[in-house]
């Protein structure tokens, strides 16, 4: 064997690289006898399974890669290798080589295993997704021709959908007034954070700080229409709607809180108004990547239909049931192709898709692929949350371009759906994909008086001194403990207390509101989900102590030593949480549902059943034997957490750093918290950690800007 291939082997024994890397490097050797090529072939691979798209030949300073860092290797071990590669000019070598195809402009590549585009080495299947992605991503991203009426027409529907609410804003103005703190300055700050005032130096402040002293009644406030034009304000959930109605492609982005759904829920009262074609209505879609983010789009787009300010007409034609990916698209069992593809598009005009920062590269690509030429396509999610699991970081890399801002005929045409006249612009941007973007700036879940929407900024800021203030302030939502044995044994208790909640409900037969009979089995098992649904403990780590595994077992055994739980060796118990970890097309089971164990009566026998609640909120039952791969889910990581929210999360992180703590990881875990966060970390790490960004290599921005 060669001393390079040799080389690859040796970590993969060592676990460094996956077999899988050092087998692909095998193969390219078998093919070419070229060692140089199949080393490079190897860390193609392993880079892959690091998330990454493809190898860049150099850096951002332009400086050679240096593929001996890349496989993690220091010392006199990496200065060896480095002899052997010192002097390789790989441009050259990959242009030249027989099983490295050319990515050619305007012509498809040669059916090799590896294709070299001039500036990166792709796997031949990677580099089909990233630019078949983009071309279609760009070809949707075109400027819809909307004639004057109708512009009219929508805007004036707009204007009538996001209507300004002067409800909460009384209600802030009597609660500062009872409190004896209202004054001239806070009620301007008021009326500008309720309002989404920009320009307020051109606002006449004292006619409308009278008009608000003392004010009796809401509709008093009605004189703020004319006192506060909307050529002065940003509403950017309207922005991000009438953004949507001027394209085929949209990504509407914002953190926790922002109303992405909200929004989405309006826009797509729109679009049917838009799209009609007489009494017929649009077909439209809804997914998430997961069945938990699947059914918490049904919840939250049920709610946003059930108070639009439209006809029942036209909140019947908006669908409220959403469904994952995987079942939209067909799932084939035992196959990674999808029944919709090209040659068999989906029945649909539009498609929206929540929590897409979860989606990787090749999911998108096969969802964007299998819609029909016509279609409409809308991304719902947080930019700045963790990239998917696997390969690519599709959401980030589109939203790059928001930087652009603007182009002036997209900034004018918005102006006029909107009435906004503030919108910024700069140059032409270099993409039409910066047209079809737009980032939601204000959160209405965390007001001013939230730690837990102050600490998720001064995170995503990458700033410790910013979150040293938060810690200052003593937000009641948000509590911290270091890591120490008190309070590791305090965490536990906690969670004992906690998930009592849904330990309790689980034997408890409550009797249906309307009939007065005892609740069905399945009526239970969702309730006891939703209970257990309520708290959570997310993990950074798998292993040890402060990772899943360490920490299932230790709850586990806490609630058995409370008698919450039986305490035997049985794996399956009646009360055991358990979350899927590999997709089952079959059985509709997907990796990330969450299922508990129960207890049932069947023909007078006690039999153990594990429930699922699906996408549509139904509840689904199967025999323990039959639950596709899973772990025991007192604890999850982050990763998992992502398309969930509790009312109240734990978190604990290792007490030293890891290089998987990133400021995405700690944004994502934090944002998981609906009501109340419980930090277990030790102040250096979490600091360390907010300060690294995940990079993940891929040539879609340069394709999307091309």
């Amino acid at each position: 064997m060669t001393y390079l291939v040799s080389k690859l082997k040796q970590l993969a024994d060592k676990g460094s690289i996956r077999q899988l890397d050092y087998q692909f490097a095998r193969f390219i050797f078998s093919q070419s006898q070229d060692d140089q090529l199949a080393f490079i072939a190897g860390v193609v691979s392993s880079e892959l399974g690091k998330g990454h798209i493809c190898l860049p030949l150099t850096d951002v300073q332009g400086q050679s890669i240096d593929l001996v860092a890349k496989l993690g290797l220091f010392g006199e071990t990496a200065i060896e290798l480095n002899q052997h590669l010192v002097d390789i000019d790989w441009p050259s070598k990959l242009s030249s080589a027989s099983l490295v195809g050319k990515a050619l402009v305007g012509k498809s590549a040669e059916s090799l295993p590896l294709i070299f585009d001039g500036e990166r080495l792709y796997l031949h299947r990677y580099w089909h997704y990233e630019v078949t992605l983009a071309e279609r991503l760009n070809s949707f991203g075109s400027p819809m021709n909307l004639k004057p009426e109708k512009l009219k027409k929508l805007s004036e529907l707009l204007d009538h959908l996001f209507a300004r609410n002067y409800r909460y804003l009384f209600e802030d103005l009597k609660k500062v007034e009872q409190a004896g703190q209202s004054s001239n300055v806070v009620r301007q700050r008021l009326v500008c954070d309720h309002l989404d005032v920009v320009s307020e130096d051109l606002l006449d402040w004292p006619t409308i700080d009278q008009k608000l002293v003392g004010v009796s009644r809401v509709e008093k406030l009605t004189v703020l229409d004319e006192l506060v034009p909307l050529s002065h304000c940003v509403n950017w959930q309207k922005v991000a709607a009438a953004v949507a109605l001027t394209r085929n492609f949209a990504v509407i982005s914002g953190g926790p809180g922002t109303g992405k759904t909200t929004t989405v829920t309006k826009l797509l009262a729109a679009l049917i108004e838009q799209s009609k074609r007489g009494d017929e209505s649009p077909t439209i879609k809804l997914v998430a990547p997961t069945g938990k983010a699947a059914a918490r789009l049904t919840e939250s787009i049920g709610k946003a239909v059930a108070q639009l300010p439209v006809s029942p007409d036209l909140k019947l034609a908006i669908p409220t049931d959403a469904s994952t990916i995987h079942r939209l698209l067909g799932a084939i069992p035992n196959s990674a192709e999808f029944r919709h593809n090209q040659h068999n598009p989906l029945h649909l005009d539009i498609l929206v898709v929540d929590e897409a920062s979860m989606v990787d590269l090749p999911m998108m690509h096969k969802l964007v692929d299998a819609m029909p030429k016509h279609a409409r396509l809308i991304l719902l999610g947080d930019k700045d949350q963790l990239a998917s699991v696997e390969a690519g970081a599709v959401l980030g890399d589109i939203c790059s371009f928001t930087q652009l801002g603007y182009s002036s005929m997209q900034a004018q045409l918005v102006s006029q759906l909107t009435g906004y006249t503030t919108l910024s612009h700069g140059s032409t941007p270099s993409t039409t994909i910066a047209d079809s973007l737009c980032m939601l700036q204000k959160s209405y879940r965390f007001d001013a008086r939230s730690g837990i929407g102050q600490l998720a900024k001064a995170v995503n800021a990458g700033s410790a001194q910013r979150v040293d203030l938060v810690w200052q302030k003593e937000f009641g939502d948000i509590e911290k403990f270091p890591i120490d044995s008190q309070h590791y044994n305090q965490l536990i208790q906690t969670l004992v207390g906690e998930y009592s909640c849904y330990l309790e409900r689980i034997d408890k037969v409550a009797l249906n509101p309307e009939t007065g009979e005892p609740e069905s089995v399945e009526q239970r098992a969702k309730a006891t989900l939703d209970a257990f649904g309520k708290c959570r403990l997310l993990c950074a780590v798998r292993e040890g102590d402060f990772g899943v595994s360490g920490l299932n077992t230790r709850i586990e055994k806490a609630l058995a030593a409370r008698k919450k739980i039986k305490d035997s060796d049985e794996i399956w118990y009646h009360g055991r949480p358990v979350m899927v970890t590999r997709n089952d097309h079959a059985l509709g089971l997907y990796n990330g549902d969450i299922g508990i164990c129960i207890s049932t009566l069947v023909d007078g026998e006690s039999k153990l059943k594990v429930f699922f609640e699906l996408p549509d909120g139904s509840v689904k039952s199967v025999l323990p034997s039959r639950v596709p791969e899973h772990e025991t889910a007192y604890a999850m990581t982050i990763h998992k957490s992502q398309g969930s929210e509790f009312e109240h999360t734990l978190m604990i992180l290792p007490p030293e750093f890891t290089p998987i703590l990133t400021r995405e990881l700690i944004y994502t875990g934090i944002t998981r918290a609906k009501s109340r966060l419980s930090l277990y970390v030790d102040e250096r790490v979490i600091k360390r950690g907010i300060k690294i960004r995940t990079e993940r290599a891929s040539g879609l921005i340069s394709r999307l800007r091309s």
